[in-house]
Order: C-alpha cells, then structure tokens, then sequence
C-alpha cells in the first residue's frame, strides 16, 4: 500500500471535520479534489474508508483502522521535522480542546497552575463543540479536550474503541437575564415565562445541537440574535436584548449586569463536565495537563 502523507492527513482532515466539504475548506483544495483523494486512498487501500451520509461523512471501521496508523506516522513525521529545526526536545506540546463556555470556567486557572508546576509543557488550545472536538481527538488533532454532556450522558461519539473520558464535575444550567429588565431582583423565572422570550444562541446545524435555548422549552423558540463568542451573547444579555442559557460554573465569569435564574416548572437541566483523551496510555506530558484540569485523575 503506498500512502502518501498528504493522503494521510486528508483522511484525518475528513475525520475531524465530518465532511469533504469542511476538510476541503481547512485544507485550502476545492470539494471535488478532496472527494478525489477520497476515492484515491480508498482504492489505494483496497477497502472502503469512508461513509458518505446525508448529515456528512464518517470513517468505517477499516477507515478508523488507517486513521490510528495515520495519526502515529504523522506524529512521527512532525517530530523529525521539529527536531531538525532544532526546537528544544525538552519541550513537550499537548493540543487542548474546550467547548464553547470552559474556557472562561477552566483555562485561566489551568494554565497559570502548568506554568508553576511543569514548565517544560506547552499547551495550545482551541474551542469547539463536543461533537467537533470528538472528531478532532479521533482525528489526532488534540490530545485532550474538555466535553459537555447532557442526559442520560452517552460516549461522546459511536466510535470504537471508546474515547477514555473522566467525569471533572456536574454543574447546573440556568437562565441568564439582563439585571435591569423585567426579572429585575429575581432568583428563579417559571418556565411559561419564557415561551415569548427572545433568546441569544449559538450558531447551531444538523450535526451540532443549538446552545443558548432552554432546553425543551414549550413550542418553537424566538431567536432573536446568533453568536458563538460567549461574550458577546453576554453583553447581549446585558443590554436586555435576550435571554441565553449558561452553566452555573460561569457565574464569576459573567458580565456586569448580568443574572442568572433558575428555572421553576420544569426538571433540573444538569451538564456533566468531561475530560477526554484518545484511548490507549497517555503520554507524561498528557497526564501533567489531566492534573491540572482535575487533580484527582492526575
């Protein structure tokens, strides 16, 4: 089998986005020329690697397979082309992923604890959401990310060997308001309360579940502003201009002007924090960041 490295990081490039669309955007070739390589790599291996999907593109098993291979050969690759620049081999580099609200909860404190404790580690960091940095930690493109899950709390994706998560906490969902407007002065708001409320959320598709609605709220939700940047949808909040949903964790993180409520009429909306890596035993750098993140698995 002759397998370039391009071919290879098509394949994780696929892997990681869903889709040839969005792997051919990262990679800057135009849709067709992915879908090309795609058909390439398949003869190439003599099997089929990819599942083509109306919600986007998965790896088969014997494309999982490849894609175990591909992460170490490239791995190997970029450690040759590091050393003979010359980077300083005691440095250690572990890619971290956050979803899009741990960031302000986790990373300040974590990174300002690795640089006291183990200086020799890099971390970079990038947000996502939990399907996405699934794919990115079976893509190779991580080493670690923090997920959210909602109940009853299944793997993060249907792959297999299962992805190796440990459970960081549960924290409770609330409703944030504007703390001048007309829940001025209030804890908790019922949920018939919020069936005609504008609501800030996050961009969402079929493959992403959309963020910033109450959950289960009663018919279809009145979304009156679309961001990503959680400060943004704040300041939004801010100037009663919407109501957003964000975990409890983030109350010290929140804007001036800004409450949160509770949600009375309806179950307790609870999201398990998760720390996930790819399975198999983690690097001593991998471990130093899992410490810092949460002592006790450390």
């Amino acid at each position: 089998m002759d397998l370039s490295s391009q071919n290879l990081r098509v394949l994780c490039q696929v892997a990681e986005s869903g889709s040839f669309t969005a792997a051919a955007a990262h990679l800057g070739y135009t849709q067709s020329a992915i879908s090309r390589q795609a058909v390439a790599l398949e003869r190439n291996a003599g099997a089929a690697l990819f599942e083509r999907r109306s919600d986007g593109v998965r790896l088969t098993p014997a494309g999982l397979t490849l894609l175990r291979h591909a992460r170490t050969i490239l791995g190997s690759v970029a450690a040759a082309e590091s050393e003979l620049n010359g980077a300083n081999a005691r440095t250690e580099r572990v890619r971290l992923g956050t979803f899009l609200s741990a960031g302000a909860m986790l990373l300040p404190a974590v990174l300002t604890r690795l640089a006291t404790t183990d200086p020799r580690i890099t971390v970079t960091t990038r947000e996502g959401t939990t399907p996405g940095l699934a794919r990115a930690l079976r893509a190779g493109s991580l080493d670690l990310a923090v997920l959210s899950s909602r109940p009853p709390h299944r793997a993060p994706d249907g792959d297999s060997p299962r992805l190796h998560t440990e459970i960081i906490e549960d924290t409770e969902l609330l409703v944030a308001a504007a703390a001048t407007g007309s829940f001025a002065g209030r804890c908790s708001v019922h949920l018939d309360e919020l069936i005609e409320a504008d609501w800030i959320a996050t961009p969402s598709s079929s493959a992403e579940p959309l963020l910033g609605v109450w959950p289960g709220l009663p018919g279809r939700p009145r979304i009156t502003h679309s961001a990503r940047d959680w400060l943004t949808k704040l300041h939004l909040v801010a100037a009663g201009l919407g109501l957003t949903t964000v975990p409890l964790r983030m109350a010290a993180a929140l804007p001036p002007g800004v409450i949160l409520l509770r949600v009375e009429g309806a179950p307790r909306e609870i999201r398990r924090v998760l720390l996930a890596r790819p399975p198999g035993r983690p690097s001593a750098a991998i471990t130093a960041v899992t410490r810092a993140i949460a002592p006790r698995f450390g």
